[in-house]
């Protein structure tokens, strides 16, 4: 199975950011992906409003992701933000929409981004549910940003059947911020034995975008790591598309030569 990561740079506004899908989405299908992965906050950027903009998953923004999904025949995985329950404060969530060649699933963070100065929840309220999903016979789990520095999420999904775990991002910038994404998503490999698919927001400051105040804006480094923990394919901080060929396979035999998910004990 061919996936494409597509490192993009959103903004403000969502008839922009869904033409970004548009074109990426294109591409990524050109290039033979069967599933194109866009970053957390595709609807729309960190450092702007977003409980203007949240809206239920059949809604207008949902519904076009969709059709962008049905007309290249393609799975898309995005970040958007949907509206939180009644009683939380007039709050969202931080979702993950995933649609397309017949699938519909949803993944709402569950761990906050409540470090280096931002507070994400201040205006966000956590998911609760590990989500997985298949597509062709393989099995995929879901996470975003902030749970990548959490391992049992990932070895869940590996439980709940997961191959593959992808991260949907838009990682904070400062120092050493983009090794530690690195080096999570190749640890994150090594607990849970699954290729991690790392996607994340371009970084502003590779097109001369000044970042907006401690809003988690992107670094890029969109990476593709294997369930051994090596670096098969990555970018650097500029927007791209990177393909990778995914081999079940793989897991199986990494699986075999280190059983950590069948060796551990759980207290």
């Amino acid at each position: 199975m061919r996936i494409a990561l597509a490192q993009i740079i959103t903004g403000r506004d969502l008839a922009g950011n869904l033409a970004l899908v548009a074109d990426y989405a294109a591409r990524a299908k050109a290039g033979g992906a069967e599933l194109v992965v866009f970053p957390e906050a595709t609807m729309r950027a960190f450092g702007n409003s977003l409980l203007d903009i949240a809206e239920p998953l059949d809604g207008p923004w949902a519904s076009r992701l969709r059709s962008i999904a049905a007309e290249h025949r393609i799975v898309i995985v995005a970040g958007m933000f949907t509206p939180g329950t009644p009683d939380d404060g007039g709050k969202v969530r931080n979702t993950l929409l995933v649609t397309g060649r017949g699938i519909e699933a949803s993944y709402d963070k569950i761990h906050l981004f409540d470090a280096f100065g931002f507070a994400e929840s201040d205006t966000v309220d956590a998911g609760t549910v590990p989500v997985t999903f298949e597509f062709d016979g393989v099995t995929f789990g879901l996470a975003t940003c902030y749970d990548i520095r959490f391992p049992d999420l990932f070895t869940e999904n590996a439980d709940r059947g997961a191959e593959v775990n992808i991260v949907c991002a838009s990682w904070g910038s400062g120092p050493g911020k983009a090794e530690q994404w690195k080096l999570l998503a190749r640890a994150r490999a090594l607990d849970s034995t699954t290729v991690v698919l790392a996607c994340g927001q371009g970084d502003p400051a590779s097109q001369g975008i000044e970042p907006k105040g401690a809003a988690p804006t992107g670094v890029g480094h969109s990476v593709v790591v294997s369930p051994l923990g090596e670096v098969l394919e990555e970018l650097d901080g500029a927007p791209g598309l990177l393909f990778t060929d995914l081999d079940p396979a793989a897991v199986k035999e990494a699986r075999a030569k280190l059983p950590v998910l069948a060796n551990r004990h759980k207290f």
